[in-house]
């Protein structure tokens, strides 16, 4: 690979990041720090770089090509038309115009942008992963015997914690019909209906195409949470940065047993593969108070920002910032 490269960043029209973070607030911060950092570490380490946003057309992204003829493209792309279930047939526009590019392949990210398909998946490959039904748009929630309460409630297609509050954690057939009304008319999407588990919030990241490389469990916690709120990760704490502080909310290398903790490394390696994943990602878990745990979602290209989790613990595995980044272009590009 040649050492100075044309990079294209894809990233969300209006994402684009600035010069400096100088003088931005905390939630802007939050929305241009994973391309403020990409960007800058890719032009400080002398490749030649050029960001463009996209929004609801491909004409952009075409031009873009013609004219400047990356030797890749660096995916920062969160959605496209405002749905993150449309980045996949971005990707595809890719590959019909012949660009490398970094993170998952279309058909990898389709499978993680509906969660019941993924649940599909790694139910059927024996992984553990939460019991579960759908409401469908326009249809009345009515739980299965088989599922007790408590429940939580998600949009089936939504990422990043997008319409998650505490609400979303149900006890009772009333809550429950409330919040899958709120996922429909807010979100305009189907809701996904699961388990409820009790306990920890891990995360594991993955990083490699064939030959996958792990990185140290990392794990949340909330320790200023209100007393009896559900410990999970809201929209607010995800995004909003008064939030994050009000509750407390770190992440950090989890201390695990070192048995568990290979069960779950070899958990989360068999998901990557049966999601036909490549590039890197992240596994969001919960370990139960009895000591099991569930995969609850499949991330592909997540954050990447210089203090992220997934940068934080590719750190702690013994990998810089710099090079993280030239690891996954490199695999972007030998994909």
């Amino acid at each position: 690979m040649p050492k100075k490269l044309r990079i294209l960043v894809i990233t969300v029209a209006g994402y684009e990041p600035p010069d400096s973070l100088d003088g931005l607030s905390a939630e802007r911060v939050l929305l241009v720090k994973t391309d403020f950092d990409v960007v800058n570490t890719l032009k400080q380490v002398g490749h030649d770089v050029r960001v463009l946003g996209l929004h609801d057309d491909l004409a952009p992204l075409r031009d873009a090509i013609d004219e400047f003829k990356p030797h890749a493209a660096f995916n920062l792309l969160e959605h496209f038309a405002g749905k993150s279930s449309l980045v996949p047939y971005v990707l595809g526009y890719l590959e019909l115009k012949r660009v490398r590019y970094t993170g998952c392949n279309p058909v990898g990210m389709m499978f993680s942008s509906d969660k019941a398909r993924q649940r599909k998946i790694l139910r059927h490959h024996r992984i553990p992963a939460p019991d579960f039904f759908i409401v469908p748009r326009g249809r009345k929630a009515k739980r299965p015997p088989r599922l007790d309460y408590p429940l939580i409630v998600k949009s089936n297609t939504e990422h990043g914690s997008t319409g998650i509050s505490e609400a979303s954690v149900v006890t009772s057939d009333d809550k429950l019909a409330a919040r899958v009304q709120y996922v429909h008319d807010t979100l305009d999407t189907d809701a996904i209906v699961e388990r409820y588990v009790h306990g920890r919030e891990l995360s594991l990241g993955v990083l490699g195409n064939k030959r996958l490389t792990t990185f140290p469990l990392w794990e949340l916690t909330l320790p200023k949470l209100r007393e009896g709120a559900p410990a999970i990760v809201t929209e607010r704490i995800k995004w909003d940065a008064k939030r994050q502080r009000s509750v407390g909310a770190h992440i950090g290398r989890a201390e695990i047993d070192p048995t568990l903790a290979h069960s779950i490394v070899r958990a989360c390696k068999r998901a990557y593969r049966a999601l036909e994943q490549n590039g890197y990602g992240r596994f969001d878990l919960r370990l139960a108070d009895d000591g099991r745990f569930v995969v609850i979602e499949s991330n592909p290209n997540p954050q990447l920002a210089f203090d992220d989790e997934f940068a934080d613990a590719a750190k702690a595995a013994g990998l810089e910032y710099p090079e993280l980044l030239e690891r996954v272009l490199r695999l972007g590009m030998s994909a």
